[in-house]
């Protein structure tokens, strides 16, 4: 096992509460968190002092804390940082997992660290943690221009798209024991092969 600190700690999914944004592109990281109940066989609870829906879990590596936002997209910042601060996880010790506009759908990369790349849930989490969270990046593709986005992001994928998102999401969950106990080269290796 690794060094206490590279667990990770807790992981959040991003995306904006309500049934109109379930199955949009920008709530992917929502989605994932959905697989983690299923894999882990958990049920979310709502906390009004984390403005989140949170579930919590045993792995090898301890305790690990799920977390989906209950604010909009442009303040999950607010909520990660009251669930990181409660139980003392450092930036570190947190995964974000959001939509990707740079990667095409199906494709999936692990990292720490970097910028905002115009993601107003990455800005606000950067806002509040500073940079060094870990970050699972889950393609969604690019509409093409900049005037697009925000209707793009807030659409919904075709059906050809939304398979190679769940494909994506099911690659991750094959690492997801990896970047729980910190060992995240491996990861990375698995997640960024083709």
């Amino acid at each position: 096992m690794s060094s206490e600190t590279n667990n990770i700690q807790m992981i959040v999914g991003l995306g904006n509460p309500g049934n109109e944004y379930e199955k949009t592109r920008h709530n992917v990281g929502f989605w994932f968190i959905d697989q983690l109940l299923n894999k882990y066989n958990l049920t979310l609870k709502t906390e009004a002092k984390f403005f989140g829906e949170v579930a919590k879990f045993n792995s090898p590596s301890g305790n690990v804390w799920l977390l989906k936002p209950t604010t909009f997209m442009n303040r999950s910042g607010q909520a990660i940082s009251k669930l990181a601060q409660f139980y003392k996880i450092k930036p570190e010790q947190i995964l974000v997992v959001h939509d990707e506009l740079d990667l095409s759908p199906g494709n999936v990369k692990l990292k720490q660290g970097g910028g905002h790349g115009g993601h107003n849930g990455l800005r606000d989490t950067i806002a509040q943690l500073g940079k060094n969270f870990y970050r699972l990046r889950l393609g969604i593709g690019h509409p093409g221009s900049k005037e697009q986005v925000v209707g793009f992001v807030l659409g919904k994928a075709p059906q050809s798209e939304r398979i190679l998102i769940e494909s994506a999401l099911e690659k991750s969950m094959d690492s997801i024991e990896l970047i729980l106990c910190g060992d995240m080269q491996k990861a990375m290796n698995q997640l960024h092969s083709k």
